[in-house]
């Protein structure tokens, strides 16, 4: 039993490294929403396996179509996992938590957003609009060793992560407050070269 459980550890330890090696260290993605444009930078070296499942859901048009669902002034934009008439919306997939990677939830900065479940990420994630390390590993609302992971930047268009945050918001439908009353979507979220 325990060889059995060593075996299967080390199989997927070999996966996680194999995922780790094909990432690339700083892809870019351009994420076009009905208040502008905004380039990510993300980090393929400190926060590979993050990457790389977040890569999958781009480059499989997961994120198009979805919205900011909870957008908070001087705190945080939250997206990724509600459609505009908030039915949820995930991926099949959780990962390992990344927090503790060396990357601070400082403003600009995407994480991913979880439960109290410090390995729920799934496929919602939030933009930083203020420097809010207290969701660092055993800082503030990230009790005990794990924070939320940071994954990237905002290298453009911060103003309108700016603009996202400042709009008018309320409980709608299944969720409680912080909801842009006129939804924000994501139209296209893909990946970006710079020419």
């Amino acid at each position: 039993m325990q060889k059995t459980l060593i075996a299967l550890l080390m199989g997927l330890f070999g996966t996680l490294v194999i995922a780790a090696d094909a990432v690339p260290p700083h892809p870019y993605i351009k994420m076009e929403t009905t208040e502008g444009t905004i380039i990510l930078e993300l980090d393929g070296r400190q926060a590979p396996i993050t990457v790389d499942h977040f890569l999958k859901l781009v480059d499989s048009g997961f994120y198009n179509g979805t919205i900011f669902h909870r957008v908070i002034p001087g705190f945080m934009a939250q997206a990724g996992g509600h459609t505009p008439d908030l039915t949820l919306k995930e991926s099949d997939d959780m990962i390992p938590n990344e927090s503790g990677n060396g990357l601070s939830n400082l403003r600009g900065t995407v994480a991913m957003a979880r439960t109290s479940d410090p390995h729920s990420a799934n496929s919602q994630f939030f933009i930083n609009v203020a420097n809010n390390d207290r969701l660092d590993p055993g800082k503030g609302l990230a009790t005990g060793t794990w924070g939320y992971a940071v994954f990237g930047r905002v290298i453009e268009g911060m103003s309108v992560v700016d603009k996202i945050v400042s709009v008018k918001t309320g409980p709608q439908g299944p969720l409680r407050s912080d909801v842009p009353v006129v939804p924000i979507v994501i139209k296209a979220m893909t990946r970006h070269t710079f020419e």
